[in-house]
């Protein structure tokens, strides 16, 4: 089939709406391409001068009040987990507010699945659940005893399993908690079905993925055209998000392979930079992966590391304990020692770093190995990246502007979930996701979704840092802490692009630049910030061909 892609003088010219022109709040009127990147940005009459009078095809939208944006940039999300998600069954709080309800939307699944096959869920939030608590076992016993039951938590850092699956796994009493991960127990003992970080290699088998104490094993492997089906899924939502080039912020052989043959088989339609897990770490410096290895469409990008857990399953770091329970003080990954070595590591051999880290603690963690590598051996621009980042200090925030460091944060996770974090970490949760003094501090945030944990929605997490409310309509903070729309659609755009090493290629509306654009119902600055997320897409192009279109139009 001839894909336009595939020729290099192709022509197209877009008109009939806004266009967003790069560092201007003016809009253009119209976008020429040829061949797939931007020749010109401006007036109709230039924009179809600048293609020699005449374009092999004319997007002509008539869009009174509409917008061409640049196409948005997920810097953080786990594509093939979130189709895989979305594959299972759906166990959010919205359709599963009690475990009564969890184990018959579970048993119903069960029902229509063929003798044998694993019932999987995704999303259960235990402290949104009625009974304030996880599942045990014996619950997801009631589902099946004659096959593995398992439901991942919307953390997607662990989750529970029946009490079949725990026997195939060999999980007992005497089983010791693994380095980087934990086993939940009753209080006898006795295995209560958790399995949480590490402790997930044991669901995946002989030969399946194992991460070890370098972040949650959620790499479960399906047969090959089931994987195929979860990433093209996946890819549905976020085109029609208006996502053109993502992050996946954990890339194990599932991920690679996945990709791989997508990219063979012409599937894959939007552009990927993987971070490969630091179990991998070994591996790409012995294969000399490193500056973005790969093409277009597909790359290598670096390594994500792990500091510490996650704010909603309680297991980031503090040290003195949480408010919600002093005892209490989450955990980390590795020492301070050996993070330190395996980030010099990758450093001194040029691969960029993602870090996963959330408290005060586990953020210094992080800017203390990534100053002492680069003291130990300078690299300039390597833009080393903490994600999440959720609870830096402001002298942290001015640390990561003077090393370079890159925060890439999530405002989707504190509008549903901020409420929950003010309760485990008192007022301090009230600076959840500091966009706006990482702005005065000149420092570039990135925005993300971390989908699966939320779906893609660039639109409503610009939304989000703009107004810092929650679902449940709390204010987080004060307005020193929001972030203008203007400088939150940057932050999913031109920023994010920078933070993946794409910015000369995605994330701006510019000659020379890779056509990915979105096609907007209406201008995001012209909207009341509180709702952005009611503007509709309805169309996403990439390289100058249309990926997806809006149903019916």
């Amino acid at each position: 089939m001839h894909h336009p892609l595939d020729d290099a003088d192709r022509t197209l010219l877009v008109t009939g709406a806004a266009v967003a022109a790069p560092g201007t709040s003016v809009r253009a009127e119209a976008l020429a391409v040829r061949g797939g990147r931007i020749v010109h940005v401006g007036t109709a009459e230039d924009a179809r001068a600048a293609l020699g009078g005449r374009a092999d095809d004319v997007l002509d939208l008539d869009l009174d009040g509409g917008l061409v944006h640049p196409g948005f940039v997920d810097a953080h999300c786990h594509p093939v987990m979130y189709g895989q998600a979305l594959a299972w069954v759906d166990c959010r709080p919205e359709r599963v507010p009690d475990i009564e309800t969890l184990v018959a939307v579970l048993t119903d699944a069960a029902r229509e699945l063929p003798a044998g096959v694993p019932v999987r869920g995704f999303g259960y939030e235990h402290r949104r659940l009625a009974e304030r608590r996880h599942p045990t076992c014996h619950d997801l016993d009631r589902v099946a005893t004659d096959r593995e039951v398992y439901v991942m938590n919307a953390s997607g850092h662990g989750g529970v399993v029946n009490s079949h699956t725990l026997r195939t796994c060999g999980v007992t009493a005497g089983t010791p908690d693994p380095e980087g991960g934990s086993i939940g127990r009753f209080t006898s003992g006795e295995p209560d079905g958790q399995l949480w970080d590490a402790a997930c290699d044991l669901l995946t088998g002989p030969g399946g993925v194992k991460i070890g104490n370098h972040g949650p094993n959620f790499h479960l492997s399906e047969p090959d055209a089931i994987m195929a089906d979860h990433l093209q899924r996946a890819q549905d939502v976020f085109l029609a998000a208006g996502v053109t080039t993502v992050g996946d912020a954990q890339a194990s052989r599932r991920e690679m392979e996945t990709y791989l043959r997508a990219r063979a088989d012409g599937s894959l339609r939007m552009r990927v930079s993987a971070y490969l897990t630091s179990a991998l770490l070994d591996t790409a410096l012995d294969l000399g992966v490193v500056n973005g290895f790969g093409d277009d469409l597909f790359r290598v990008q670096g390594v994500k590391f792990y500091a510490d857990g996650t704010l909603g399953g309680w297991t980031a770091y503090f040290p003195e304990g949480y408010a919600a329970d002093c005892c209490h003080h989450g955990q980390l990954y590795h020492s301070a020692e050996e993070y330190a070595e395996i980030v010099a590591r990758a450093h001194r051999a040029g691969l960029q770093t993602a870090t996963h880290a959330q408290s005060p603690y586990a953020i210094g963690m992080v800017l203390d190995a990534i100053e002492k590598a680069q003291a130990d051996r300078e690299r300039p621009d390597m833009r080393h990246r903490i994600e999440h980042s959720g609870l830096p200090t402001d002298e942290q925030i001015a640390r990561m502007g003077r090393l370079g460091v890159i925060p890439v944060m999530q405002p989707q996770h504190h509008l549903r979930t901020g409420d929950g974090t003010l309760t485990a970490v008192g007022d301090l949760g009230h600076r959840y996701n500091p966009a706006g003094p990482c702005l005065t501090a000149g420092v570039p945030v990135v925005f993300s979704s971390d989908a699966p944990v939320a779906p893609p929605a660039p639109l409503e997490a610009v939304s989000a840092a703009a107004t810092r409310r929650t679902v449940l309509g709390t204010v987080l903070g004060d307005a020193s802490l929001q972030m203008p729309v203007a400088d939150g659609l940057r932050a999913h755009t031109e920023s994010a692009a920078r933070a993946l090493h794409r910015e000369h290629a995605v994330g701006a509306l510019a000659p020379g630049m890779l056509a990915d654009f979105v096609v907007l119902d209406s201008d995001p600055l012209t909207a009341d910030p509180a709702e952005l997320a009611s503007i509709g897409v309805r169309e996403t192009w990439i390289g100058g061909t249309r990926a997806w279109s809006a149903p019916g139009r």
